[in-house]
């Protein structure tokens, strides 16, 4: 970990993410709207073969995603198929909505430090091949999710 403070100022918003009741639906509705073609459907594995965590504890939940790469951010259609993590959380009682903001960073476990010191605490994570995803939950103290995307995963410390 460096001594210098990890800060997000000067990256690249990578990614936006919406949680949605129905990809296919959500999909024509968006690719409509930005006037480009509809993605595939992708559906991740198990969480189990992911080494998924979500609140501390191992989950096997599933999702079906979508991406819609623009000029400038991607954005990310997510439909849960299983409860058990960020993505089925609050969608029963609140609707579709925003998910989730994401950076890519190189070292998720300073990137870590810098969030906790705002409030966010890490909720859901999992393996992405030699990298990882990771949620942490900052709506109480900024109103959103952020997701750290890596591609040589680091240890995150599990939040109390």
């Amino acid at each position: 970990m460096s001594a210098t403070p990890f800060t997000f100022g000067s990256l690249p918003l990578a990614q936006v993410a919406m949680v949605v009741r129905d990809i296919e639906a959500a999909k024509a509705k968006y690719a409509q709207l930005l006037g480009t073609e509809i993605p595939p459907t992708i559906e991740t594995a198990p969480g189990s073969t992911v080494r998924m965590t979500y609140r501390g504890a191992p989950s096997d939940a599933r999702a079906k995603l979508a991406f819609f790469n623009l000029p400038n951010i991607q954005l990310e259609l997510i439909e849960p198929i299983e409860p058990e993590s960020s993505w089925h959380e609050g969608l029963p009682e609140h609707g579709e909505r925003l998910h989730h903001i994401a950076w890519w960073v190189e070292d998720a476990a300073s990137a870590q430090v810098s969030l906790e010191a705002v409030g966010a605490t890490l909720i859901h994570r999992g393996d992405m091949g030699e990298g990882q995803y990771a949620y942490f939950d900052a709506r109480e103290t900024m109103g959103v999710t952020i997701e750290l995307l890596e591609k040589q995963r680091t240890e995150l410390r599990v939040s109390a």
